[in-house]
């Protein structure tokens, strides 16, 4: 089974981001958002965190309902870290922590990753192949008034590393190395690619009528 407008692609995410990125390629969405503990355990690397998340959403999207999973022909799960050195910048807690965090990317370069996992419709919980992409994004220096006043904007609160690069957060943003749609949540490239090789997507871009969902 490939995806279609019968067949959906199955997100089992809550991003806005990550529904817009694969809207905006014409592939039709099922939006079954799931949760995990996505607090870091003591001692925990970043890749190893991305694999123990991710694995986690993927089971949880595997113990939904018959009823839930529709007639999806294939399920997306993915997470997005911030990583500056070793340490791991997830969602500020309010503007005081997302101060914290923007004058520790100021001036520097980091890391935006985003793992995800596909697997198919048939079988939501098992993976039939996951990936980790990497982007680093070059921050310029900040003043404190910059970063007080993009903190108080308050854009960065619900993200990873306290900004929004397809917001104003761009205006920090010196330089991109890699994926610019996995800064934003998901790497639309490797993910396309993916659904193609575990053939769960036919051939792409899709037609115009399945792309915007018009009937015969």
């Amino acid at each position: 089974m490939i995806i279609d407008e019968r067949h959906p692609l199955l997100l089992g995410s809550a991003s806005p981001r990550r529904r817009e990125i694969l809207a905006s390629l014409g592939i039709p969405v099922l939006l079954r958002p799931v949760s995990v503990d996505e607090t870091p355990q003591a001692g925990e690397r970043p890749d190893g965190y991305l694999e123990r998340v991710v694995a986690g959403k993927l089971d949880a999207v595997g113990r939904l309902a018959p009823e839930e999973l529709g007639q999806c022909a294939a399920v997306l799960v993915a997470d997005t870290i911030v990583v500056e050195g070793d340490a791991i910048l997830g969602k500020p807690r309010d503007e005081a922590e997302a101060r914290v965090m923007l004058r520790r990317l100021s001036g520097r370069a980091h890391r935006v990753a985003t793992r995800f996992a596909v697997a198919s419709g048939a079988r939501p919980g098992h993976a039939l192949c996951t990936q980790t992409v990497d982007t680093e994004v070059v921050f310029r220096l900040l003043s404190d008034e910059e970063v007080s006043g993009y903190a108080a904007t308050r854009e960065g609160l619900d993200k990873a590393g306290a900004y929004a690069i397809q917001g104003i957060g761009a205006f920090a943003v010196e330089r991109v190395a890699g994926s610019y749609s996995n800064v934003v949540g998901l790497p639309a490239c490797e993910v396309v690619l993916a659904l193609r090789r575990a053939g769960l997507l036919g051939p792409f871009p899709l037609p115009a009528r399945a792309a915007d969902g018009a009937g015969p």
